[in-house]
């Protein structure tokens, strides 16, 4: 359960945006989305195979030492 404490003279438009940003952090938004609709198996093992791709990809791109600007 998250959960936050206003502090001292806090507005409320901040608390709520820390609120906000404390839910996305525990991925529950994500996962509420997720759940809303069905996702059929190959489509779900399509999509985890593309994430998997991209962050291999930015693991290669990160390890490669930097580009020359000239």
């Amino acid at each position: 359960m998250t959960t936050i404490t206003p502090k001292v003279d806090e507005p409320l438009e901040v608390a709520l945006r820390r609120f906000r940003r404390a839910i996305e952090h525990t991925g529950l938004i994500k996962e509420l989305r997720a759940r809303m609709s069905y996702e059929k198996p190959t489509a779900e093992r399509k999509r985890k195979k593309a994430v998997a791709v991209a962050r291999q990809r930015q693991r290669i791109r990160r390890s490669k030492p930097p580009r020359k600007l000239y």
